[in-house]
């Protein structure tokens, strides 16, 4: 019996995972097992670096929005990018927490989270249901009489 809860063959997902993975964590610096991704190396050109490494970031929320993502996820998504984008610009610090704070990562983990939940909530059984005494009348209070 296949799990309702697992979405790993979603394929909206894994397509927002890997672009997340290459923005975030695509190369390994030798010796030291530190990742990085092409947000940190686009982020090292002057002036325009940190601007287009917020395009793949947004196209991550956009998607999010199309596949149904409430606005307190959206926002919360955009909280990252901002918090990237602000502290990433500062010179040499800006790209040591690029480096470690991986928000396109953590935006893609936080849509899977929702969507776990929302397929967990979809599969679970009303609660209640089929309990004959919520439809029997003659039980209902002095209002309705």
């Amino acid at each position: 019996m296949k799990d309702t809860h697992n979405i790993a063959d979603d394929p909206e997902l894994e397509a927002l995972e890997r672009l997340a993975r290459r923005m975030d964590s695509a190369f390994r610096i030798p010796l030291t097992g530190i990742r990085i991704g092409w947000d940190s190396l686009i982020g090292l050109i002057p002036g325009i670096g940190d601007a287009a490494a917020v395009a793949p970031a947004g196209y991550i929320v956009y998607r999010a929005r199309q596949l149904g993502a409430p606005d307190h996820l959206l926002l919360r998504m955009g909280s990252n990018i901002v918090l990237d984008a602000v502290l990433g610009s500062m010179p040499l610090l800006g790209d040591l927490f690029d480096v470690g704070f991986k928000a396109n990562r953590r935006n893609v983990a936080l849509l899977r989270k929702h969507r776990q939940a929302e397929r967990k909530a979809a599969s679970a059984p009303v609660k209640g249901e089929g309990r004959l005494s919520s439809h029997r009348p003659e039980i209902s209070g002095p209002a309705a009489r």
